[in-house]
C-alpha cells in the first residue's frame, strides 16, 4: 500500500470514524482503524461490533493494500501534523510510514484480515429526510433513553415510519420524548426499529458536523444504515417491542401554562439545589393571576421559593415533578417559550414548544 492524501481530508475522517471505537474492546483490531487503499480512494473504517462508521476519501493510490492501526494513536497524530499533504506506504509486515514535509514516523498496525466485516443491508427500505431536521430530534430525544440495563428495549431510541411520518421516540418509563418529522414523500411501508442510544449519540455528532443537506436511512430486520454523502454508520437493532406509549398522551388538559423557556430554566435549576436533597422533587403551582410558584420542601439544607410571571389558560392547578426531567427538556428546545399542559397532580404533565408542532415531553408526576 503506498498512497499520497490531503492532511485535513485524512484528520476529519480519523476522527469521524474513530466514534465508533468503544474503551473497553476486549478484542485488540476492535481498537484499530482499517485503511484499505483501492481505486482512486482511501477507505477508513471503524467498529465496536454494534455500531460501525466508514467512509473514504479521495487519495493518489500508488499501490493498493490494507491495514489496521490503533485509533487514537492515529487519530492524534494525524491532527497534529501541518504540512497539507501527507504519504503512507506499508513497509515490511505490520508497519505503516507516515510521512509530511518534516516528519515521518511508524506506527504498528495489525493485519487487515483479522478486521471484521461490516454487514451489508440486506433488501432496505429506505427513507430520505433534511440532516438538520433529524439532528434536531436526536437532541431532543436521545437523553431520556433509560439507562436501566434490565430494560433494553427502553435503552434504545425508537424510529417510527408511518407513512408521511418519521416519529423518534425515547423513555425510561419515568418521561417520554416524541419528536414527529414529516417525510417528503410519502413511504410505502410502516415499520418500528429500536436504535441503541450510542449509535444515536455518535450520529448526532456527526450529523452536527456534516455538510451535507440530506441523510438516507436504510431499514432491515435487524440493523439500520445511516448515509450522509462519503459517510455510513452502521448498526444493530435492538430487539423486542416497544411500549405503546402513546396511550400515556394526556387527551385533554385543565389547564395551559405559557412561561419563557430561559426565566423557567433558571429558576428550575436554582430551586433544584435544595431539591436534590429530596429526590428532585419540586413543586409548580399555576394560579389565574398568572404567577408560577416553584418551590421545594424544606431540606436539610434549606428550601427555595421562586415566582415566575405566566400566561395561563384554564383553572388554578399544581404537580410536583422530577427537577433533573424538566431542566433537562428545557436545555434542548430552541423556542422563546414553552408550553406546560396539567390536568390534576396525578396525570403526567405535557411540554411542549408553544409556537412549533410535533414534539411533546412528558414527565410522570410524583406525589406532593
Amino acid at each position: 500500500m503506498k498512497l499520497f492524501c490531503s492532511q485535513k481530508d485524512l484528520s476529519h475522517a480519523l476522527n469521524t470514524v474513530n466514534k465508533a471505537i468503544s474503551p473497553n474492546n476486549t478484542l485488540p483490531v476492535l481498537n484499530n482503524i482499517l485503511l484499505k487503499a483501492e481505486g482512486k480512494k482511501l477507505f477508513l473504517s471503524a467498529t465496536n461490533l454494534e455500531l460501525a462508521i466508514s467512509l473514504f476519501i479521495e487519495a493518489d493510490v500508488r499501490n493498493e493494500g490494507a491495514i489496521t492501526v490503533p485509533a487514537r494513536l492515529v487519530t492524534n497524530y494525524v491532527s497534529l501534523l501541518q504540512s497539507k499533504k501527507i504519504e503512507m506506504h506499508l513497509m515490511d509486515g505490520l508497519t505503516l510510514s507516515v510521512k509530511s514535509d518534516r516528519s515521518e514516523t511508524k506506527i504498528k498496525g495489525i493485519n487487515a484480515d483479522e478486521f471484521p466485516l461490516i454487514p451489508k443491508i440486506e433488501q432496505p427500505k429506505n427513507i430520505t429526510i433534511p440532516v438538520e431536521h433529524l439532528n434536531k430530534a436526536i437532541n431532543r430525544t436521545v437523553f431520556a433513553v433509560s439507562q436501566n440495563p434490565a430494560k433494553p428495549v427502553l435503552s434504545g431510541v425508537n424510529f417510527i415510519i408511518d407513512k408521511e411520518q418519521l416519529k423518534v421516540v425515547a423513555t425510561d418509563s419515568y418521561r417520554l420524548a416524541e419528536q414527529k418529522l414529516t417525510l417528503k414523500e410519502r413511504a410505502d411501508f410502516d415499520l418500528q426499529s429500536i436504535v441503541p442510544a450510542r449509535t444515536v449519540q455518535e450520529l448526532g455528532k456527526v450529523l452536527s458536523k456534516t455538510t451535507e443537506k440530506n441523510v438516507t436511512i436504510e431499514f432491515s430486520q435487524s440493523q439500520i444504515l445511516f448515509k450522509l454523502g462519503e459517510t455510513e454508520l452502521t448498526s444493530r437493532l435492538i430487539e423486542g417491542s416497544f411500549p405503546a406509549y402513546e396511550k400515556i398522551f394526556p387527551k385533554t388538559n385543565k389547564t395551559k401554562i405559557e412561561v419563557g423557556i430561559d426565566d423557567l430554566a433558571q429558576t428550575v435549576k436554582r430551586v433544584s439545589l435544595f431539591a436534590r436533597e429530596n429526590n428532585n422533587n419540586i413543586k409548580l403551582a399555576a394560579t389565574n393571576d398568572g404567577k408560577l410558584l416553584i418551590s421545594t420542601d424544606e431540606t436539610k439544607i434549606g428550601e427555595e421559593k421562586a415566582e415566575l410571571s405566566i400566561e395561563i389558560t384554564g383553572e388554578n392547578n399544581k404537580i410536583a415533578l422530577n427537577a433533573q426531567y424538566l431542566a433537562d427538556v428545557l436545555s434542548y428546545l430552541d423556542s422563546e417559550k414553552v408550553c406546560i399542559e396539567l390536568n390534576d397532580k396525578l396525570s403526567p404533565a405535557a411540554i411542549k414548544p408553544c409556537k412549533e408542532e410535533g414534539y411533546v415531553y412528558i414527565i410522570m408526576p410524583l406525589k406532593i
